[in-house]
């Protein structure tokens, strides 16, 4: 019997450099990106988790558009591209899918839920010299001393120590040793200026340095000499600069970003915002209502606010607007009359408000929403906006099964 050789399926590109230099292409479309990012939101992968499961599942390649026999994206490639999504971009994505999931009487926005939440960004604490030891190591630039271990030490007993003056010494040579840490950056720049392989290590010291100036500028002046320092100025990572301070309920401290959500009846969540600073429930109140209004053409017939978001003025004005009945959970000397139609509709508003502590937990729990991982304030908004449309889509998908 004649055996015949089967050709493979295996080798689809002809011996020739153009063919290679495609073969080797690092780039993906914009259906694959899109999809990619929702699946690594949507499981919590990391890249190394995500490059596996890419590799190992043909439901999540058939899912993500990756063809069966082509090679699968590295982890590489899936965060330079997953990282080029501007939070616009996903944003507009989510007002297409609520505006589906209206078309399709899932949500239609008549009845809405407001609140505020923190997403905490990645800080974490600085290294002493990682970027002096790329700089000794590529270029020979040695002239300099790793303090690591007596920094942490005086970290360690600035948390620690009862007594303030023990405290305030700690801080002095914790500044001595950051000021050493300056010094060696300066001597470094000078050491590699003019090299053209060495401009964006020159670069990375320079804005490190500057950080690190503007953070013993801080400390001085609230340690050393009393000084009260505005939240708005200061500096509380090297690494995420765009942090902002967040005190809760005058207990919690939290660093990251204040988010405004507005939920709805289906567990869609209708809108985010992420906001700068650190204001009052109570500013946002109107604004988040009105952009219910610009989504929708009209404004809901009820909404449900935390206790946080009451005041005369808010409710007035939510009124002007068209809402039927608003409800805040805490009244802070507001009537139940003025709010809503009667005492009934108020506590099934109340009730329905609490429903979106739970979406928010949803949030956190299964889409990451509880810790920002990616890096960059502009990075920080598409990660909130990623974690928000994968929720969103899957709380969509269950409805149109059902």
């Amino acid at each position: 019997m004649r055996r015949h050789e089967q050709l493979s399926l295996e080798q689809p590109y002809i011996e020739h450099s153009h063919a290679r230099e495609l073969a080797g292409a690092r780039g993906m479309s914009g259906d694959q990106v899109l999809r990619v990012l929702l699946l690594k939101q949507m499981n919590g992968f990391s890249y190394r988790e995500l490059e596996f499961h890419l590799a190992d599942s043909v439901t999540y390649r058939t899912f993500c558009r990756l063809g069966a026999l082509e090679p699968t994206p590295t982890r590489a490639t899936l965060a330079e591209n997953l990282k080029r999504v501007q939070a616009e971009t996903l944003e507009a994505i989510g007002a297409v899918v609520i505006r589906y999931a209206a078309k399709t009487g899932v949500e239609r926005g008549r009845k809405v839920r407001v609140d505020s939440t923190v997403v905490e960004a990645n800080v974490h604490a600085p290294t002493d010299s990682r970027l002096l030891k790329r700089a000794h190591g590529r270029f020979g630039f040695g002239l300099y001393t790793d303090h690591t271990r007596r920094a942490k030490r005086r970290m360690l007993a600035i948390q620690h120590t009862g007594s303030p003056s023990k405290r305030k010494a700690a801080y002095r040579d914790l500044l001595k040793v950051a000021g050493k840490s300056v010094g060696y950056a300066q001597r470094a720049i000078e050491h590699l200026a003019g090299l053209p392989e060495a401009e964006k290590l020159v670069g990375e010291l320079a804005h490190y340095t500057g950080l690190l100036e503007q953070v013993m500028d801080q400390t001085r002046r609230r340690v050393l000499d009393g000084e009260k320092v505005p939240a708005s100025e200061k500096l509380v990572s090297l690494f995420e600069p765009h942090t902002d301070i967040i005190r809760k309920d005058r207990r919690d401290t939290l660093y990251g970003h204040k988010i405004f959500l507005t939920g709805g009846a289906s567990g869609l969540i209708l809108d985010c915002k992420i906001e700068a600073g650190n204001p009052a429930d109570a500013s946002l109140a109107l604004p988040m209502l009105e952009r219910q209004t610009t989504l929708y053409g009209r404004p809901p017939r009820q909404a449900a606010l935390d206790g946080g978001f009451a005041s005369k003025d808010n409710l007035k004005d939510a009124k002007v607007l068209g809402i039927a009945d608003v409800c805040f959970q805490k009244k802070r000397g507001l009537k139940v009359s003025e709010m809503t139609r009667s005492s009934w509709v108020y506590k099934r508003l109340r009730d329905f408000r609490a429903g979106i502590e739970g979406l928010i937990s949803f949030l956190k729990r299964a889409f990451g929403l509880d810790r920002c991982t990616w890096q960059g304030a502009e990075s920080f908004e598409s990660y909130v906006q990623a974690s928000v449309l994968a929720a969103n889509l899957l709380t969509l998908a269950r409805h149109l099964l059902a």
